[in-house]
């Protein structure tokens, strides 16, 4: 299935899925909101820049969304609250609006709550703002523990210019594809850096990333950027060359700069495709250089003794540790770049983390437009149309022609071969994407005080690009929730007999034709009863509505379970987790929850290995054709008259080997004629997501076909049930059954259609 349109109403779409997610995570405890209003404020800024062709209405409020954010950074915490409330309106006006103006319709009126912007300052009991410090301190001045915070204040930034004057678009955009691969290597390796501040391998990987940097941005003529870049290098080499150790001070200085290039090269991006062409970006460049200065002018620490395993970084509020299972051996150090030259090099490509291969060895890549790409896959997908069309052609004028069968023989087998390995050329590694997790537990656990330890595994399991696009969000999340409301602080901990530093392990990993992606936590665990309890008391179910264990735990996807009072540390995990549930479906996911009190929780997600092409089973009811996806079918069967019964308040059952199975008559869920006058006349399709199943009704059986899945467009906009159409080797079209949300039904909702 071809990625969604780029069109700015779709956009501004997933910036704002991306804003409700933030938004959950304000600190109202703190001034500025936490890390959460900093991140906020950045998506809210390009809102800004893709709401350029929006409607008026829209670019007034989006203008005031961001004023909004802007005052978080200077927000007292008792003034946090009320901006987050003034955003929580925001957003659900913003939302409305831009569906509104993808389907050019009327937009909704504005609150009148939006028009009176909320101040970043409580009052006092006179009606004058309280006063503020005069001046924050200077990053050398500061303490270790909030230089963070002054690295993010506005005052210690300048204006960058970010498109340099007539720059080459295909430069720019080969100059950011680098940049990104040396960012990756940045983060990750100083995230091992600061678990092993001697490893000499690693500091030399570093290195050579900022060296090619540095040299990258010296030809794009990005003085801020250079200049930035050879700082923080030096403060590498000194490491490098023994004069210097790589404390926690220094860390997070190295790990700012690496921020600032991600964002600079981020907005270039951004700008090179035509959104927000101009404007200037604002980065603590001064702050970071001066406390680069002032840790390189300050006495070096100690170093230890040959043979002597150096001590520990200074015990921070958390200690974060990463490990990888059945990780590569780390690259061997290259020798110093030499002396710079006077004309800086063509961009090259990323230093590799081990020395090149031989241009003749099998597996060296190149670089490909994503559009080409795509493109490619579509008409892959038309090829595979085309051969269904012609072999069913073939075969019902019952040709008799030998060396025609052949022929169609291979033409299919020459199909499947470049099928499969179309399809692979979308497949990357989730590598990338488990990697960032590593920055965001070592910074949300810092933020929280907590000691966690993340463990990856599978990172080389391959997944389709734009899934792997399109879950990021949900994983960010959910290891957020894992931390914040999972994961106990080591004082109770310790005393539950529990080790002091918690753990979160992160796997992927193939089964059956999905990829398994698994949140595992060592925490507090879920409690069914309080979850119960939550839900009655926020109207979400009625008093007397019998739950077992699992669908308690569901509750949490609920929209509108999350409450403040679980931010402010219950054990429920209710917030955002209806928008990481929507997420998932729609890239035709499943998302299964499993928790034991006291001793943590674990999600599993499973997506599909590709969103393009699936293998479907072909059903008929009435007239009408539907593709039902073989990897959730279990098994069909023709039941016996007695094998249906009707269970109050459960809807009809049929028996399947000795389990009842909630059954759902297609026919009547979908307004078709069916042929089958009753189940014994049918064929039950018995169709699994997860450990729920459910018997779909249906007249017969046409056979298996490998469909392209196509988008089903406004027409089908709100109806359940559909994943997408096929065009059918007949030449007609078929729905996509989407079993995920037919098992999630409720008997009620099924009462209609049983």
């Amino acid at each position: 299935m071809p990625p969604e349109s780029a069109s700015p109403p779709a956009v501004a779409r997933r910036l704002l899925q991306r804003v409700g997610l933030e938004m959950a995570f304000l600190d109202l405890a703190r001034a500025g909101g936490g890390s959460a209003g900093t991140v906020l404020a950045g998506l809210v800024a390009e809102l800004n820049a893709v709401g350029n062709a929006a409607p008026q209405a829209i670019r007034d409020l989006l203008t005031r969304g961001g004023d909004c954010t802007g005052r978080l950074s200077t927000a007292d915490p008792t003034a946090v609250g009320t901006i987050a409330d003034w955003l929580a309106t925001w957003h659900t006006w913003m939302e409305e609006a831009v569906t509104a103006w993808e389907r050019s319709q009327p937009l909704p009126p504005v609150p009148p709550s939006l028009e009176a912007m909320p101040a970043a300052t409580p009052r006092a009991s006179d009606g004058r703002p309280h006063s503020q410090p005069s001046a924050a301190p200077s990053a050398a001045t500061a303490p270790a523990a909030s230089r963070r915070l002054v690295l993010d204040d506005p005052a210690s930034c300048q204006d960058v210019a970010v498109l340099p004057h007539d720059s080459d678009p295909e430069l720019v955009k080969l100059f950011c594809a680098e940049s990104q691969d040396l960012l990756r290597d940045i983060e990750q390796g100083v995230l091992v850096l600061e678990a092993n501040r001697e490893d000499p391998d690693t500091l030399a990987t570093v290195f050579r990333a900022f060296h090619t940097f540095k040299g990258n941005a010296a030809v794009m003529k990005l003085a801020e950027l250079h200049l930035l870049a050879h700082e923080v290098e030096s403060l590498l080499d000194a490491a490098r060359r023994g004069g210097r150790s790589l404390d926690r001070d220094a860390i997070d200085v190295i790990l700012a700069a690496a921020d600032c290039f991600a964002r600079f090269v981020d907005e270039m991006a951004r700008q090179i495709e035509g959104i927000g062409t101009g404007r200037s970006l604002s980065l603590p460049v001064p702050a970071i250089i001066e406390a680069v200065t002032t840790i390189l002018a300050a006495a070096p620490a100690p170093q230890a003794a040959r043979g002597q395993a150096p001590e520990p970084l200074p015990s921070p509020r958390t200690t974060v540790a990463v490990e990888q299972a059945a990780a590569p051996p780390p690259p061997p150090p290259a020798p110093p770049p030499g002396p710079e030259p006077t004309t800086p090099p063509a961009p090259a490509a990323p230093a590799p983390a081990t020395p090149p291969a031989p241009m003749t060895t099998a597996g060296a890549s190149i670089r490909v437009d994503t559009h080409k790409l795509d493109g490619l896959i579509d008409l892959v997908g038309e090829l595979v149309i085309a051969q269904s069309m012609v072999v069913q052609g073939a075969t019902s004028e019952r040709a008799a022609d030998e060396h025609l069968a052949r022929a169609l023989g291979r033409l299919r087998g020459i199909t499947s071969d470049l099928q499969r390995t179309a399809m692979g050329l979308r497949m990357v590694p989730i590598r990338g994407t488990f990697q960032k997790m590593a920055r965001l537990v070592r910074d949300t656990a810092a933020e929280l005080g907590k000691d966690v330890k993340l463990v990856l595994e599978g990172e080389e399991t391959e997944l389709d690009r734009t899934v792997i696009e399109q879950i990021g969000d949900p994983l960010v999340h959910m290891i957020r929730n894992a931390i914040d409301h999972g994961i106990e602080q080591p004082a109770a901990r310790e005393a539950a007999g529990k080790p002091p530093a918690g753990t979160i392990r992160l796997s992927a990993f193939h089964q059956g034709g999905f990829v398994v992606i698994r949140i595992a936590d060592d925490g507090r665990g879920l409690d069914p009863v309080k979850l119960r309890r939550k839900a009655i008391d926020r109207g979400l179910i009625d008093a007397d509505t019998v739950l077992d264990d699992r669908e308690a735990l569901e509750l949490i996807f609920a929209a509108g379970f999350s409450t403040a009072e679980q931010v402010t540390g219950l054990s429920g995990r209710g917030v955002g987790m209806d928008v990481v549930r929507r997420n998932i479906d729609g890239i035709r996911g499943k998302i299964e929850i499993d928790s034991t009190v006291g001793a943590g929780t674990t999600f599993t997600i499973f997506i599909p290995l590709t969103l393009a092409i699936i293998e479907g089973l072909l059903v008929a009811i009435g007239d009408q054709r539907f593709v039902v996806p073989t990897l959730s079918v279990r098994e069909s069967l023709r039941p016996l008259p007695g094998d249906v019964t009707t269970v109050h308040g459960r809807g009809e059952l049929v028996n399947v080997r000795g389990r009842l199975v909630p059954l759902l008559r297609l026919s009547q869920h979908f307004g078709v004629t069916p042929r089958a006058a009753t189940p014994a006349d049918g064929i039950v399709v018995v169709v699994e997501a997860g450990q729920e199943c459910r018997g779909l009704l249906v007249d017969d059986l046409l056979g298996k076909q490998e469909v392209v899945i196509k988008n089903l467009g406004e027409t089908f906009t709100g109806r359940r049930g559909f994943a997408g159409a096929a065009i059918l080797g007949d030449g007609r079209v078929g729905l996509i059954l989407d079993t995920n949300a037919l098992v999630r039904l409720k008997p009620n909702a099924a009462g209609s259609a049983a």
